[in-house]
């Protein structure tokens, strides 16, 4: 699996905590920036993240900023893209097995650090479920293209 992960200056240092343990899950990733704490806009580096995925340049995507709420928020505006805040190791899981997520967005303000790794684990070790969560993905694809298709 290879995936791309960035953040804002808020979530630069979680960002940089998270890689070690990505190499420990033996999970190759590409890190789209930015390089320090300096003052950055995360509609960029969300974009970036989103757009790999989109493009299959990157399997899955890990964004980290303040709350997660604003990188989600932009990446979800790329087609086929569908990010997730996550909290808990629980909303991670949801996430992937109902939801078929494949960019998860962190808050590192509002999630205490230890419990951002514990989610990551849990996000690359659970697998979409399929089955009756199928359908619903489907819709959601659909609704995507209809939207797109309106502009």
């Amino acid at each position: 699996m290879k995936i791309a992960i960035a953040s804002d200056h808020a979530g630069y240092d979680q960002k940089e905590a998270l890689k070690p343990l990505l190499e420990d899950l033996g999970i190759e990733f590409q890190d789209l920036g930015p390089g320090s704490e300096a003052a950055v806009d995360y509609p960029d580096y969300a974009a970036k993240v989103a757009e790999a995925v989109a493009r299959g340049e990157a399997d899955q995507g890990v964004l980290v900023c303040g709350s997660g709420t604003g990188m989600a928020i932009t990446a979800n505006k790329v087609p086929g893209v569908r990010a997730a805040v996550a909290w808990s190791e629980d909303t991670a899981r949801l996430a992937r097995q109902h939801n078929d997520a494949n960019v998860l967005a962190l808050g590192a303000r509002t999630t205490p650090p230890g419990e951002i790794l514990s989610i990551v684990r849990i996000w690359f070790s659970t697998p979409f479920e399929g089955g009756r969560h199928a359908a619903r993905v489907k819709k959601i694809t659909q609704i995507e293209k209809a939207a797109s298709s309106r502009r």
